[in-house]
């Protein structure tokens, strides 16, 4: 079988097209690894937030039953958290 070689720009060209493939697939898989970080990073976060949620429910349930509590106990009015004093409503 007869071979024949490529000119020096032809090999160059093939070159040229090999590296860039090369690059671009190498480019390819940083830009999935960085897919897969931000996913998983956002799992984590929907995450947190679930879980703050599930807290600030049950917060809110506490203060519920807290606010029914004192209204029993002193009526309805305000509380000045700074100075600890209630001032009733008229």
């Amino acid at each position: 079988m007869a071979s024949t070689k490529f000119t020096e720009e032809e090999l160059k060209n093939i070159t040229k097209i090999r590296d860039e493939n090369l690059r671009i697939i190498t480019e390819i898989g940083e830009v999935e690894l960085q897919v897969f970080l931000v996913t998983e990073e956002l799992k984590k976060l929907e995450e947190m937030k679930s879980n703050l949620q599930i807290q600030f429910k049950n917060l809110q349930v506490t203060e519920t039953e807290l606010v029914t509590s004192l209204n029993d106990k002193y009526g309805k009015g305000t509380v000045d958290v700074n100075t600890g004093e209630f001032v009733a409503e008229n």
